[in-house]
């Protein structure tokens, strides 16, 4: 997108830039999905695996929540509508990889699966709400910026991740003993859904 159509608050909302969004959404997730299950397998257990893995969840997280915002030009309410329809969209595109590609080799540990008594229909529709909310915050973010600067991914997402940073931190000072990548996750979008408010407000 143009500095020129982002200034004059240009929303590509059509149908078929929210589905291309949307597509290139659902492969980024696959691609980070994949990512993280070859190097939880490669990498031997320890510190560094759960850093490594970290990185991995926290750089998906930031892809599918900016991105198609991005894709989409969220400026105004059409944009952050649209923004979420490709999250939304790249979802499903994610679960296709995931059915087609994904389950008949395995690629997940026994431990997941047997969460949901060997059924893959237990952590889809948890996607698909978390996928859509990521994809809403993040455009609203978006939009926010724009009223202040051209918004840039590094820009907003380095707010976030600094902010996630500091949630761990308190997390693990107050003895929480999650997984690192899970704490990650989970302080990721909390913090996000913050700066969504923020945003609101400062709206409002």
């Amino acid at each position: 997108m143009t500095a020129t159509a982002a200034a004059d608050g240009t929303d590509r909302s059509d149908f078929r830039t929210v589905l291309v969004a949307g597509t290139k959404t659902g492969v980024t997730t696959a691609g980070g999905v994949v990512a993280f299950l070859l190097l939880a397998r490669l990498l031997p257990v320890g510190m560094f695996r759960q850093g490594v893995l970290t990185l991995v969840v926290l750089a998906a997280g930031t892809a599918v929540s900016f991105l198609p915002a991005r894709w989409i030009a969220a400026r105004r309410t059409e944009g952050i509508a649209g923004a979420t329809a490709a999250g939304l969209w790249g979802t499903v595109v994610f679960m296709a990889i995931d059915i087609i590609l994904l389950r008949p080799v395995k690629a997940y540990p026994w431990t997941w699966d047997a969460i949901g008594g060997g059924s893959s229909w237990w952590y889809l529709p948890i996607w698909w709400m978390l996928g859509t909310f990521l994809a809403w915050m993040g455009a609203i973010v978006t939009a926010g910026q724009s009223a202040r600067g051209e918004p840039t991914v590094a820009r907003m997402a380095g707010t976030v991740l600094i902010g996630t940073v500091i949630a761990v931190s308190i997390a693990r000072f107050a003895g929480l003993s999650f997984t690192l990548p899970f704490e990650a996750g989970i302080g990721y979008t909390v913090i996000l859904t913050l700066a969504g408010i923020v945003t609101l407000a400062r709206k409002s």
